[in-house]
């Protein structure tokens, strides 16, 4: 069977040529006989790799000397918790910008450690755009913000003011599409199942000076310093997804890096939206133009009652994984790295001819 065009908002694709090599490497990785995922994370083997993704990474986003990297476990749902038990002092405030599904839960799962604080929502206008800074704490021990938000297909193309209290991020759905400034950020992690590698891993960027926050009581293996001062093996680590991890940034790198890759999501996620826009209706995109996504693509039929026609007969097209999130219904299309223009091509062009027979 040949591969179909992914549009799965995560697990979401990767790249062709990424699962290949894993493909070749499966049983013999580096002439050791035996696969990645069998040896020791602490034997001299792996130790390089590790040492490598992590180069690779820093060049890839230009990453400061003054920034840790961290590769963890638990997903960015996890992190909701482990961030404010990190940096946020027992009756400490935290601040939080709600944009979407994924921003009001890190906000509730920061709850049982910080006084979270809404320093701007755009939940009033039925989250159909960006939230901005409106009512900020000064004395907050950060700003969290989550760049994109997969269910409502809302992106920040300019970072929130936080003024001099630290950014945070959780840019699960949109690192590595396009070049940013991490000195912007005291910390920035993200899911890998998007436009890393395989999910179970988390990658986090934090600012050196946060790691010396005493925080909340906690065990060691939650604790940042601590994984940082382990080179992240406190504990055994991922090291199949941190492998993974490392192919894809050579293939990020081989694509001419994040400028280049900026520039393509950009063509992609104009391709779809020019379709969607030009439609006469018969597809919507409710998003302020704004704030639109570039990752994940949102949009309705004029008429739901075409919706299931529409899911069986892409898929039978060799699109997959087309069904909204649950809370929105509809469509979306997730347009990833891993994702070529000419995948979103095919998709515009069953689009276009499902309105033709269907119209």
């Amino acid at each position: 069977m040949s591969r179909v065009w992914n549009f799965s908002a995560g697990p979401a694709a990767l790249p062709e040529a990424v699962l290949r090599i894993a493909q070749q490497e499966m049983l013999d990785w580096r002439g050791t006989g035996a696969s990645v995922m069998e040896l020791s994370h602490r034997g001299k083997p792996f130790m390089a790799l590790a040492a490598e993704v992590e180069a690779d990474l820093r060049e890839l986003m230009a990453i400061p000397a003054n920034y840790k990297v961290l590769f963890l476990q638990g997903g960015a749902t996890q992190h909701f918790a482990q961030i404010p038990m990190n940096l946020v002092a027992p009756g400490q405030g935290a601040d939080y910008l709600i944009g979407g599904h994924w921003a009001q839960k890190a906000a509730a799962e920061a709850e049982p450690y910080a006084r979270v604080h809404v320093a701007g929502s755009s939940e009033s206008t039925g989250f159909d755009r960006v939230p901005q800074v409106q009512q900020p704490d000064p004395d907050a021990a950060y700003l969290h913000f989550t760049p994109n938000e997969t269910i409502q297909g809302t992106e920040f193309h300019t970072l929130p003011d936080a003024g001099d209290v630290p950014l945070v991020a959780d840019m699960s759905s949109s690192i590595l599409s396009r070049p940013v400034d991490v000195s912007r950020f005291g910390l920035i992690y993200a899911g890998a199942q998007k436009n890393i590698g395989p999910s179970g891993l988390v990658l986090m960027i934090v600012r050196e000076d946060l790691l010396e926050r005493a925080g909340q009581p906690m065990a060691r293996i939650f604790r940042y310093a601590e994984q940082a001062a382990n080179d992240s093996m406190f504990n055994t680590p991922n090291t199949w997804g941190w492998y993974l991890a490392g192919l894809t940034f050579q293939w990020l790198k081989a694509q001419g890096g994040l400028e280049a890759v900026g520039a393509r999501n950009r063509a992609k996620a104009d391709a779809l939206y020019a379709a969607i826009d030009g439609s006469g209706g018969y597809y919507r995109n409710t998003i302020e133009p704004g704030s639109r996504s570039r990752m994940n693509v949102p949009f309705q039929l004029h008429d739901d009652a075409l919706d299931a026609a529409f899911l069986a007969e892409s898929e039978a097209a060799g699109l997959l994984a087309l069904k909204g999130h649950r809370v929105l219904g509809g469509m979306r299309a997730s347009i990833y790295n891993a994702m070529p223009l000419e995948g979103v091509t095919v998709l515009v062009d069953f689009m276009r001819d499902f309105a033709q027979r269907h119209g």
